[in-house]
């Protein structure tokens, strides 16, 4: 497969630059893949596709302030940091802007109030009442960001120096920083939301449990990669990079239980389906008196490089809750690997054709 095969054209104006309020107002794509036929509805209506039973799996995970500024000792120039992963206590892996930051280049924070979206010339460095928060570029990594070490945990200041990052193609500022959290998001470590789960209101999950539906959680901790187009030309070529996840012994007796029952496991985001994909790789890799009876998934905590592509045989997901993908990226390719990719573009042309709203503040689909 060629990763042309999984591009699309989309106008800027399709880009949703401000979240649905209320989250659960947004459109909702049903899409039936028995039969290839679109059902136009509203993210609330969801229930209705749902029977007591259904498990929807979704991803915990908290966005944490990972944007952050500085400037360079001893000449004042300034940087732009995104924290991607914490390598040690003291270690951070960043993308980094700014002009000549080689290793061995030395930081120092900028507090730069809590603004999600500050102007990048709006920098003002009024720490001298404050101890300096010192770091130093130690390496480049693979994919070309940098490793900077702090001279001690910086994990306690985050929250004051930092702010929220939203995907590039967003260019309004956010009031309220939580509209980019789900309501149900418990565990900082992403730079990035699970989107499809912003759709979803303490209200609506109330509403849905009181219908018989159980919730399970799940936590992968989502980095750049996730969201960047496939660069190679073949889709074999890729190789997506790792991020943390794990999936606990009581979530995974909640799939074992309902898989053995033959009731629905639905995720919510390809996040959710990673987790428990890798989970079930799991199960099917370990001694046959740790399995127990029937297991499918088994809990777990570590690093996941699942590349979910077309061809990809699926052991835990049933159905999907998602958002709309950009055209080339990994998450429209396990998408389609689920769905079909000519099911999934013709999706994506419906929902062009009637004014969908896309990606990260988008609307949503629900792919049985």
């Amino acid at each position: 497969m060629r990763t042309s095969d999984f591009a699309y054209d989309l106008p800027e104006s399709y880009i949703a630059q401000r979240p649905a309020e209320p989250r659960d107002s947004a459109r909702l794509l049903v899409v039936d893949r028995a039969t290839g036929t679109f059902v136009h509805r509203i993210f609330r209506d969801i229930g209705d596709y749902l029977v007591p039973g259904d498990v929807l799996v979704a991803n915990e995970s908290r966005v944490f302030p990972a944007r952050l500024w500085a400037r360079k000792v001893p000449d004042g120039g300034r940087v732009e940091l995104l924290l991607l992963a914490k390598r040690d206590g003291q270690t951070w892996e960043a993308l980094v802007r700014g002009r000549k930051t080689p290793v061995g280049t030395r930081l120092i924070l900028s507090r730069r109030g809590h603004a999600v979206s500050a102007p990048r010339d709006a920098c003002t460095c009024s720490d001298r009442d404050r101890p300096a928060i010192q770091g130093e570029v130690s390496a480049w990594t693979e994919s070309g960001g940098r490793l900077i070490r702090w001279d001690g945990p910086i994990d306690d200041h985050l929250a004051e120096y930092g702010v929220i990052p939203l995907p590039p193609y967003i260019h309004l500022p956010l009031a309220d920083p939580e509209r980019y959290q789900t309501v149900y998001a418990r565990q900082p470590g992403s730079v990035a939301a699970p989107t499809a789960g912003l759709h979803f209101t303490p209200e609506l999950m109330l509403s849905l449990r009181q219908q018989g539906v159980q919730f399970a959680f799940v936590n992968l901790e989502i980095g750049l990669d996730t969201f960047r187009p496939v660069q190679t030309t073949d889709i074999e070529d890729h190789h997506i990079h790792t991020e943390q996840c794990s999936l606990s012994p009581e979530t995974a007796k909640q799939i074992n239980q309902a898989k053995l029952e033959g009731r629905r496991v639905i995720a919510v985001g390809t996040t959710s389906v990673r987790v428990l994909e890798t989970a079930a790789r799991q199960a099917l890799g370990a001694p046959e008196a740790a399995q127990g009876p029937r297991q499918v998934v088994r809990a777990f905590s570590g690093l996941t490089d699942l590349f979910i592509c077309p061809g990809f045989q699926f052991r835990v997901t049933e159905a999907l809750i998602t958002n709309f993908h950009l055209p080339r990226s990994s998450l429209l390719l396990l998408v389609s690997a689920l769905a079909g990719r000519d099911l999934v573009l013709n999706a994506y042309q419906e929902a062009i054709r009637e004014g969908y709203r896309f990606f990260s503040f988008g609307d949503a689909m629900l792919i049985l």
